[in-house]
This record gives C-alpha cells, structure tokens and sequence, in this order.
C-alpha cells in the first residue's frame, strides 16, 4: 500500500494552483491516465473554491488540508477545512442558457464534482468539515 500524501495551504485563490499541481505531479508519480488527474484537479478546484469563498465568509481565512489516499483501484481525495460546514448535494444540471444570456446562476462547482467523482461524501468531526471524493482507476 502507498503512503497517503498531504498539502496544507492557506484557504486563498492563490492556493489553487498549488493543489493542481500536487494533483498533477501525484498522478503523474504513480501512473494515473491524464483523463482522471483532470477530473481530481476539477473537482478539487471547484471543492477548494467553495471553502474559499463561503466556508470561511465572514472569519480569518483559516488552511485548507488535502490529501490523496492512492489505492488498488480507486485514489480517494480528502479536503479538511475549519470553515462553517456545508453539506454538498447533488444539484441538476446547470441552466446553460442562463449562463450564455447573463443571468445569475449557481452550481456549477458542485455539479462537476458529482459528474467527475465515483463518490462524494462529507462528515465534521472535532478536526474539522472533510470532503471526501474517490474516483475509480
């Protein structure tokens, strides 16, 4: 069994690109097709993104904690913030023709993630709000 693998970053924008790129070079390391870092990268993206801008609204922007549980036939990706908790659910489709007429519209980041992730699941606990997303090999 592989060793789990962890990041730690500050909860800012800037902290995107750093993950992608541990993604990134993680899939790379242990043989994971391009097709599935993408999909890690998005929905760590888009689940990072979240965390940013509205598990901390309103407080100090705190760290975000991501580790990459590598296994036989499925890597799993644990995001840990100490943020306000959300629950994540599943949400339809977006409304495109909102988007390309300029009208507000939500969800795409959850949307993604359900679409490119095997599992989703979220728990809090004393050590903080955890995201868990797997993804089959």
């Amino acid at each position: 069994m592989r060793d789990n693998l962890i990041i730690t970053r500050a909860a800012e924008l800037d902290a995107l690109a750093v993950f992608r790129g541990f993604i990134a070079q993680t899939c790379k390391q242990l043989g994971i097709a391009d097709d599935v870092s993408f999909q890690l990268q998005l929905a760590c993206d888009e689940a990072a993104t979240n965390v940013i801008q509205h598990g901390y609204e309103g407080m100090n922007p705190g760290s975000i904690m991501l580790e990459l549980q590598p296994g036989p036939k499925k890597i799993t990706m644990l995001l840990t913030d100490f943020g306000h908790p959300f629950e994540p659910v599943e949400t339809e489709a977006p409304d495109v023709d909102a988007l390309l007429n300029d009208r507000p519209t939500t969800g795409f980041g959850l949307y993604f993630i359900y679409q490119t992730m095997n599992d989703v699941s979220y728990f809090t606990d004393e050590r903080g709000n955890h995201l868990v997303l797997t993804k089959n090999l």
